[in-house]
């Protein structure tokens, strides 16, 4: 958002924006121009008259060139991510929830409870303001279902042609509470390995609605927070050995990782995976493996064998992860890979794809 202004200005109109209580005043311009990545008057508007109303942190409010944090005693979790999706707005979602929930499920990855995020964002000039505005009231909204504040913030103005709208960086903090190590390091023979819920339908729902796909019933995006139900198990002491969302790469490309960070193999059972008959038929028809689509609400847990079942428990009592389901093992064997074994009774190994399967999905 930038925090050095010149002098304030007081053309704006009234602009009410859906998921914020009370109007907020926007600039008389009607789009993005340079100016407003300048760092002069037109910027201060952005600042003062759209985001600040929207994001409001006492943090924020204090008008710093950073955002001085109150943390507990203990860990903390500090991740970033950027987000150029196209369309900026697809079923299920948008750029703004989506780049909220994303870092605030990568810390949830860390076992860390989130609680401050930063918010970047790239313009390019002629971007509507009406637009912008959805994007912030959605990034709110997001960031109050995640109970995170956003307290600190950049803009910048690229030319017109040089950009695909908005894209948004955001960097995220939070507290781990516990004393767990959750990392691939941490997975031993043995445990269980459980995915929160289907699979295939971010991927399938962005790029249908880019290319203009129509399917007989509409895929929406599972873009969604999962903080809770990981905090949620941690509270009920599971012992937690390794969490991973399954974002780029999909499901398959999280456990590829896995397996080989960990040096174990992982065995998985194509038949246990859930994948909703509307995401399985699109990949039918387009050629696509589900197994590689990116998904931006779920997320795999290994823990014990002798855990699983008190954690699918907690898992399905939450809405994001209430078709949570055990979908494999890990071997004893140490070949660092991961076996499919599929529904005719036959295994193959899995392996990552050289380019990507979808692009601009996240």
């Amino acid at each position: 958002m930038g925090n050095d202004h010149e002098a304030t200005s007081a053309d704006a109109r009234e602009h009410p924006i859906e998921g914020v209580s009370c109007p907020v005043s926007i600039p008389t311009n009607t789009t993005i121009l340079m100016g407003h990545g300048g760092g002069g008057r037109l910027t201060h508007q952005l600042i003062e008259q759209l985001f600040l109303p929207v994001f409001s942190t006492p943090q924020l409010n204090a008008r710093h060139d950073g955002a001085l944090l109150s943390l507990p005693p203990a860990r903390v979790a500090f991740t970033t991510d950027s987000y150029v999706v196209r369309p900026i707005f697809f079923p299920g979602g948008d750029i703004g929830k989506l780049a909220v929930c994303g870092t605030v499920n990568d810390l949830a990855m860390c076992g860390a409870r989130p609680l401050y995020l930063s918010a970047g964002f790239i313009l390019e000039e002629g971007l509507s303001m009406d637009t912008l505005a959805r994007v912030v009231a959605s990034m709110q909204n997001a960031a109050r279902e995640c109970q995170v504040s956003i307290v600190t913030g950049d803009t910048k103005v690229v030319d017109r042609g040089r950009g695909d709208g908005v894209y948004v960086n955001t960097a995220g903090v939070g507290v781990v509470e516990h004393d767990l190590t959750i990392a691939p390091a941490s997975i031993r023979p043995g445990d269980a390995i459980l995915v929160s819920g289907d699979i295939g339908r971010h991927g399938i729902a962005v790029m249908a609605h880019r290319e203009g796909l129509e399917f007989e019933t509409a895929i929406e995006s599972d873009c969604a927070p999962i903080a809770a139900p990981v905090l949620d198990l941690l509270r009920e002491g599971i012992p937690v050995h390794c969490l991973r969302d399954l974002t780029r790469g999909g499901l398959a490309g999280a456990l590829i990782e896995i397996a080989e960070a960990a040096g174990y193999t992982l065995v998985v059972d194509e038949g246990a995976i859930p994948v909703s008959e509307e995401v399985a038929g699109a990949c039918e028809i387009l050629g696509f493996d589900p197994l590689y689509v990116a998904n931006e609400g779920r997320f795999l847990c290994i823990l014990p064998q002798q855990d699983a079942d008190a954690a699918l428990s907690i898992l399905r009592k939450h809405a994001v992860t209430a078709h949570a389901v055990c979908v494999g093992h890990v071997s004893d064997a140490r070949e660092g890979v991961v076996i499919l074994r599929t529904s005719i009774g036959a295994s193959r190994v899995l392996d990552l794809f050289s380019g990507e399967q979808l692009p601009r999905i996240c």
